[in-house]
């Protein structure tokens, strides 16, 4: 079954997530696949950049709780679009969670349509939005992502463009979109691939930096008995024991 839906118009290669029934939950296997689907759009000399998109009514609900990807698996998949040798524009038309606002993140351009919702919502079922903050914690705005991290209350794009979750927001996305595509079309792929390279090499370095931590800062929060209770209690569609 392919996970990840692949078409290409004027060098823009876009990858959609496509596991809809699972609200394109980041699985191991779509872990995998869209890794491996972007490694070869950033070889492909016929690409000159990346559209990252889904179908349904969600970009990505985050972790797939019943199968999740490693935690090195999923540093490998967002070190890999902020590596990537062309520009990713993230096309978001439906809600954000989680895991999935590590993509968003990830991404050098992030865009949606006024219908979306955002929300950090580790701590509601006992995790962290550890490995995520790879990209985030460079990129966003930190007063914000204080309150949002703790939190897990819902970001309308008004607010996600205004911490810097999102580049921009409208009605239409592809409206919105339009111009970004063509900016990127017009331009040369070396000189994007090398001022690529100037933006992304703070993320980089904290990549770099702190990895290895926060991968192990998932895989125990993953492990304890809060994280058991808390994705017990989402599965079963109630409140988790802690709840006052």
């Amino acid at each position: 079954m392919t996970l990840i839906g692949r078409t290409r118009a004027r060098g823009v290669e876009t990858l959609s997530l496509d596991a809809p029934e699972r609200r394109n939950a980041l699985s191991a296997a779509l872990v995998g696949e869209l890794a491996g689907a972007l490694d070869e759009a950033g070889e492909d000399p016929g690409v000159r950049a990346v559209v990252l998109t889904h179908t349904g009514n969600t970009f990505s609900a985050g972790a797939d709780l019943r199968d999740p990807p490693a935690p090195d698996a999923l540093v490998g998949l967002l070190r890999g679009i902020v590596e990537l040798p062309k520009p990713v524009v993230a096309r978001v038309t439906g809600h954000v969670r989680a895991g999935g606002l590590g993509l968003l993140a990830a991404c050098d351009v992030s865009v949606a349509s006024r219908a979306a919702t955002f929300a950090f919502t580790e701590v509601r079922i006992g995790v962290a939005p550890a490995v995520i903050s790879l990209p985030l914690l460079p990129r966003t705005d930190p007063r914000a992502l204080a309150r949002y991290y703790l939190t897990g209350e819902r970001l309308d794009t008004a607010e996600a463009v205004r911490i810097g979750l999102l580049t921009a927001a409208g009605d239409d996305v592809d409206e919105v979109l339009a111009p970004i595509l063509d900016g990127l079309r017009r331009s040369a792929p070396e000189a994007l691939a090398e001022t690529k390279r100037l933006l992304t090499a703070r993320v980089l370095e904290t990549f770099d930096r702190d990895a290895a931590a926060l991968t192990a800062l998932s895989a125990r929060l993953f492990a304890s008995a809060h994280a058991r209770e808390g994705m017990t209690a989402f599965l079963e569609r109630r409140d988790p024991e802690w709840v006052v």
